[in-house]
């Protein structure tokens, strides 16, 4: 049985920090993202369950602290009806923010077409692009009848698990459509601080974990042919060119893939002939296509029950 992976953020100096890095690949654990600011650096980690006692023990020599990240390896979409002033206020930025808290990786997406009863919709290239994360956090405004008679127009077409933040208390179920409802999120014109909001989204992160939970209990009743962090290890070792790339997140863990952001025409045939030590081709395991975002590349892993077996 393969080993439970469990994701983990460090804080700490930079001085010997490399010191857990060593120790985290002795283990067999991945280091999903190394970030350094000044003297600290954050480092967001899957480590292998019976083995966390032990980066915490080297943590504790360095002065660091561990904290649990549940968001670690989700890519989250974060959708505002329009891009307009009344529909993207500083609480979309906020929401998108505070998910990245827990390991979240997050992109805001203003539709073209959010406002007005009639007119409310999202293009066919919006809803694909949206289904490419594993979740999307929808963020309306401050009225009851627009969130629950209005706004569910725009979830037509979405396949993956519906969040929506609002000013209102409603219930989830009170909103058609929605995987879970969270309110005290707004239409406001200042940054989310006060206590009543910052409880609020504290109360979307526990949420979204929950629901990041569900799913992956569902992943392991049938697995994925090989871990997304395993593929991302491969592609950093045998595709050089991933380490020029400027843009944050060069590989983005989901769920269920990876998006790599490397131009699709160049790089999709190398990536599909990617190999492991066991002999068989990336190919072989996931369905790899150009990305809605950009040039993309997007990478989904297929079910064991798809190939037969399992790496």
């Amino acid at each position: 049985m393969a080993a439970v992976l469990l994701p983990y953020l460090y804080t700490g100096g930079v001085h010997k920090h490399w010191l857990i890095l060593e120790l985290l690949e002795d283990l067999g654990g991945y280091l999903i993202q190394k970030m350094v600011t000044g003297t600290e650096v954050n480092l967001i980690m899957l480590i292998p369950e019976k083995d966390v006692h032990l980066i915490k023990e080297v943590s504790d020599e360095l002065r660091g602290v561990m904290l649990e990240a549940p968001l670690t390896g989700v890519e989250i979409a974060v959708v505002s009806p329009t891009l307009a002033s009344h529909h993207l206020p500083h609480s979309a930025c906020d929401v998108a923010e505070y998910l990245r808290h827990p390991g979240a990786n997050t992109n805001m997406i203003g539709l073209a077409r959010g406002m007005g009863r009639r007119v409310s919709l999202s293009k066919d290239f919006e809803r694909k692009l949206i289904n490419e994360h594993d979740l999307a956090v929808f963020t309306f405004g401050s009225f009851s009848d627009c969130i629950i008679n209005k706004k569910p127009k725009l979830f037509e077409g979405i396949e993956i698990p519906i969040v929506v933040t609002g000013g209102p208390e409603l219930r989830t179920e009170d909103v058609p459509g929605a995987d879970l409802y969270i309110g005290n999120i707004g239409r406001v014109a200042h940054r989310l601080k006060k206590g009543e909001e910052i409880c609020a989204l504290d109360g979307l992160n526990e949420g979204v974990a929950e629901l990041v939970g569900k799913i992956r209990k569902e992943l392991s009743k049938d697995p994925l042919a090989v871990l997304p962090a395993r593929v991302m290890k491969e592609i950093e070792n045998q595709i050089p060119e991933i380490h020029n790339v400027l843009s944050p997140g060069a590989i983005t863990l989901q769920l269920n893939g990876l998006r790599v952001k490397l131009p699709y025409e160049e790089f999709h045939e190398r990536i599909e002939k990617l190999e492991f030590d066991e002999g068989v081709f990336l190919g072989e395991l996931a369905k790899i296509t150009r990305s809605k975002m950009k040039n993309y590349i997007l990478i989904k892993i297929k079910y064991k029950s798809e190939v037969g077996f399992a790496i």
